[in-house]
């Protein structure tokens, strides 16, 4: 086949093998928590094992929304995290992982680090010091601007998560995103699960390098696609469901990557599961992202 064959990536989450109980124990005895490397560490073994070319650090310290809402400074996190005062960035948040899975990542593989959309963590706060949703918008986007460039230099990808576009998509988002990726030259992504379809024509105005989306589930979006899409963008082509258990086969896999060729042709640089595999059973997960890479074999090796 005369196409360069896409990489095998993730949206973000892996399935964590917590020990809840050993870390409630330490917590309780005032002890430090038990370090999360080796959770990370086994995540990213996993994804390597399953053919993933593109590996993230498996979200598996926090919640996505949660583990940058409680690493901004002016940010309250209970039953929904609070903005209590001004949004700052303190501190990276999560560069320490990335650098663990840098020292253990063998070295033909590549590193995606992850950021949530600053719409998105504008719409799932209580705020009480703003009042105004642009204003608070744009605070989360000099913060996560801050994340970005803290993190570039260890990661190959940078990939901005917005799951909120399908609910509503802001008339400034296109500025909110050129801010957060402003000072990074690294490639970029924006991803946005849920049925995009009337919101197509915007997405491609991002100023990202690559988009990716669930055509798993809404496979409509290849009809919507083909007739807006010019090539302006690369596609990351969500290919298995990430909230059904079922394994999709291999040959249900091939005939999808087959329809995204026919749309997008070399433009198609990624291929992942719908969304984050967090929720789905590890071996479930793991067969998944494996039927994804025989699937590939297959397409690109005729």
């Amino acid at each position: 086949m005369n196409v360069e064959k896409p990489v095998l990536t993730v949206v973000g989450s892996y399935p964590a093998e917590v020990d809840r109980l050993q870390m409630m124990e330490s917590y309780f005895q005032r002890l430090q928590l038990p370090s999360w490397q080796p959770v990370i560490r086994q995540a990213v073994k996993r994804m390597v094992g399953a053919g993933v070319g593109l590996v993230s650090d498996g979200q598996t310290r926090d919640p996505f929304m949660t583990i940058f809402t409680r690493g901004f400074g002016g940010c309250q996190v209970r039953e929904r995290t609070e903005v209590v005062e001004p949004v700052e960035f303190v501190e990276p948040v999560t560069l320490s992982d990335l650098e663990f899975v840098r020292s253990v990542l063998p070295k033909d593989k590549k590193l995606l680090g992850l950021v949530v959309g600053p719409h998105t963590l504008s719409q799932s706060v209580v705020d009480n010091v703003y009042d105004d949703e642009k204003e608070l918008a744009f605070a989360f986007a000099e913060a996560l601007r801050q994340e970005a460039e803290s993190i570039e230099p260890v990661v190959d990808m940078i990939s901005v998560d917005e799951p909120f576009y399908a609910n509503g998509f802001p008339a400034y988002a296109n500025e909110l995103i050129e801010h957060v990726v402003s000072n990074v030259s690294c490639p970029t992504r924006l991803h946005a699960c849920g049925d995009v379809t009337d919101i197509v024509p915007s997405l491609l105005d991002l100023p990202v390098d690559v988009l990716s989306h669930e055509f798993a589930a809404s496979p409509g979006l290849f009809d919507v696609f083909s007739e807006h899409f010019d090539e302006s963008k690369q596609i990351c082509l969500g290919s298995v469901r990430s909230d059904q258990d079922r394994v999709e086969s291999v040959d249900e896999i091939v005939s999808h990557i087959q329809r995204g060729i026919e749309v997008f042709g070399n433009r198609l640089s990624q291929i992942a599961p719908d969304c984050g595999l967090r929720l789905l059973p590890e071996s479930v997960a793991f067969e998944k992202l494996t039927h994804l890479y025989d699937a590939i074999e297959v397409v690109y090796n005729e």
